[in-house]
């Protein structure tokens, strides 16, 4: 009860053990220069203690107002050890919120560290897109204070006048996010996912109308590039490997020597230089390889097909080449509508076979396997038949192999 414990004897103590005082108030001495005053109770079958402060700051006599205040509070139902814990976890919540970087710190960071694996035009328009459209919206905001409302906010000015722009800056921030939330947190959702609310929200876009690319005749190919084949300079080697490869323009300028696996005969282009955002295995036929060594010959620097200062030139480049042979009535890209109308035409490959060597977006499982592991050597045929056709011009030797043994 009260007053068991005597002031002299409270200040002599140095003994360990835990000295009770009467209503739950204890002295618990740890050694000469650790004694404090802690009150124990129970609360839903569970023992507390409640520490009420060292015996150095606080006396007897106020240790024992402490526990008489502790104890109003545990009768009103209040677990006040708990309650502290709280209190103490809202705070750390509150401090760790204030020290959170914002998005543009968050942003800065991810295109620092992705930066050496983007062509220099990427690295380019990451940083200046979001500086120009995201950052005056969103820059000073930490990840978990953006908004929905904040993407609208930000999307809306541009969503149909920069219809590209706009998709990728909205790309950008939802990659940016995802990339600084808890890997765990079932419940996040990220708010610049293009959801049915947003996407209602944004202004009604005019159908799009699909730009078609002049491409030139598969039946033109083998003399085209007898043409090809004599022309001189980087951009001509360049278009030659955009061909035997059927990739995009702006893969083939930013390919790097360390995307290429000569043991496996393999480019491997990264995900974050493909339109789809998905890693992209192009397999390599012995032309392509042969253009990759004279390419190799006497350049130096991280590129393939490098400029000055080793940084990838411009199409243009290679716009000119076809200018320069008599076929400026046709675009670079539109080879790729070239391909995949011969390989429709002229091979009995599956549909999910051409559409992976093209790099389409996967419109199904089958595209997609297609894409992957063993299909791979799928793709290797009918690249190798691509090869060969538009390699000669003789009509037996133009003949794909896949062809060639249906008519056996």
């Amino acid at each position: 009860m009260a007053g068991k414990l005597k002031p002299l004897d409270v200040a002599r103590q140095t003994t360990p053990g835990k000295y009770p005082d009467g209503d739950g108030l204890y002295l618990v001495v740890a050694g000469a220069t650790s004694r404090n005053w802690s009150y124990r109770y129970w609360i839903g079958g569970k023992e507390r203690w409640h520490g009420l402060g060292s015996l150095q700051e606080v006396s007897l006599k106020d240790a024992r107002v402490r526990r008489d205040t502790a104890r109003q509070q545990v009768r009103a139902g209040v677990d006040i050890v708990q309650a502290k814990r709280s209190a103490r976890e809202v705070a750390n919540a509150v401090e760790a919120a204030t020290t959170a970087p914002t998005f543009r710190q968050c942003a800065d960071r991810y295109i620092e560290d992705h930066r050496a694996g983007w062509s220099k035009k990427h690295a380019d328009q990451w940083p200046s897109s979001l500086a120009k459209y995201a950052y005056p919206t969103i820059g000073h905001l930490r990840i978990d204070e953006i908004m929905p409302s904040h993407i609208y906010e930000l999307l809306a000015p541009i969503w149909i006048s920069k219809r590209e722009t706009s998709n990728r800056v909205r790309g950008r921030i939802e990659t940016i996010i995802a990339k600084n939330v808890d890997i765990d947190d079932n419940e996040f959702r990220n708010p610049a996912e293009l959801t049915k609310q947003l996407r209602e929200k944004l202004p009604k876009r005019p159908k799009h109308k699909p730009r078609h690319h002049p491409a030139l005749p598969y039946a033109e190919m083998p003399e085209f590039m007898t043409k090809l084949s004599a022309a001189e300079g980087r951009a001509a080697k360049a278009l030659r490997f955009v061909i035997y490869t059927v990739c995009r323009t702006n893969e083939v300028l930013g390919a790097a020597w360390d995307e290429i696996d000569r043991p496996t005969t393999a480019w491997r282009i990264p995900a974050v230089r493909m339109k789809m955002g998905e890693e992209h295995s192009v397999p390599l036929t012995a032309p392509a390889l042969a253009i990759l060594d004279e390419a190799r010959d006497g350049t130096q620097g991280d590129l393939i097909f490098p400029s000055e200062g080793d940084q990838s030139f411009s199409d243009m480049a290679m716009l000119a080449v076809l200018d320069r042979l008599g076929y400026s009535h046709i675009t670079v890209h539109g080879f790729r509508a070239t391909f995949g109308t011969w390989a429709e035409e002229c091979t009995d490959y599956p549909d999910g076979v051409r559409e992976a060597a093209l790099a389409h977006k996967y419109k199904n499982d089958t595209v997609a396997a297609y894409q992957r592991g063993a299909k791979l050597e799928k793709r290797r045929a009918l690249m190798a038949d691509w090869a060969r056709f538009i390699s000669s011009p003789s009509i037996s030797a133009s003949m794909p192999a896949s062809m060639a043994m249906l008519t056996a």
